[in-house]
């Protein structure tokens, strides 16, 4: 049978293998939303490698699991919607970062090497009120971000086909020195933007520094990890799935202060969240 003959996966089997990683089920559109990611991802990776991973049996786990267990820990779901035994914070982690209301701005959320789009997307599917922007320089893999945004009717996502270090070097700083006069500034990065041009310049946009950065299976992470950290604002976290051999590189950035919870069903994966000490220590 061709992969495009394989139906849709049960969304009933999704929620049972998604169970370990969640404090709280999804709902029957959020379920319908993974399955139609995963129908995407197998029909995409017969044409170019997203994933190692071909079984939807492991992919949901494996892939949409970790993605999940770390939006639930940075995007908990307020009080009122919780389940009747909610996930209780601790130093080993929990839901330390407070979720969006109408009132408030949405989370900027920024992730790098995107791949396949995890953990990003399916943070979305968690919290859809987030502003999500997917940094991917490859440009077919990026065309297959768009596709998955634009069937599953994601709002708030933009997906840029560059290096991180090019993208860094339009990041709006906090204290900007102000610009002489009829200078001609970058605007915002549009939400709809359109795969740019191999031959076009790259457009040129102003890309602000966000509440969450995070990245997942990434070479050279000893690189990757300061990096990342330039993205943040100056009460932004990282949020990184690893494995436990890179957390002693963690310390490269001492100004952050981390905390690691493992991820269900894996002996060596574990979900790591730093945040600047100041801000940690007077949480506590």
């Amino acid at each position: 049978m061709y992969l495009h003959q394989l139906p849709a996966m049960d969304s009933a089997r999704i929620s049972v293998l998604l169970e370990p990683f969640l404090d709280a089920a999804l709902s029957p559109a959020q379920l319908d939303q993974v399955s139609t990611y995963i129908d995407l991802l197998l029909r995409w990776n017969a044409r170019i490698n997203l994933t190692a991973i071909r079984d939807p049996e492991q992919i949901v786990p494996r892939h949409f699991g970790e993605s999940l267990f770390l939006a639930r820990h940075l995007f908990p779901i307020p009080a009122k919607h919780a389940p009747s035994t909610p996930f209780a914070p601790s130093v080993k982690g929990g839901n330390t970062v407070t979720q969006s209301t109408p009132e408030t701005t949405p989370a900027r959320v920024i992730d790098l090497g995107s791949g396949a789009g995890f953990p990003a997307l399916p943070i979305k599917i968690w919290a859809p009120e987030i502003h999500l922007t997917l940094i991917e320089s490859n440009h077919k893999k990026a065309a297959f971000l768009r596709e998955v945004v634009r069937s599953l009717t994601l709002t708030n996502v933009d997906v840029i086909p560059q290096r991180a270090e090019t993208v860094l070097s339009r990041l709006a700083r906090s204290h900007p020195e102000p610009a002489p006069p009829h200078t001609d500034l970058p605007s915002p990065c549009p939400s709809d933007r359109r795969e740019e041009s191999a031959l076009a310049p790259p457009q040129r946009c102003v890309l602000p520094p966000a509440d969450v950065v995070t990245f997942r299976a990434v070479e050279k992470f000893d690189k990757t990890l300061p990096l990342a950290a330039s993205f943040l604002a100056p009460h932004g976290r990282l949020a990184l799935l690893v494995s436990s051999a890179p957390q002693s590189s963690l310390r490269a950035i001492p100004s952050l202060q981390w905390r690691a919870v493992h991820i269900p069903q894996s002996h060596s994966r574990l979900l790591a969240i730093g945040e600047h000490r100041a801000k940690w220590n007077g949480s506590r």
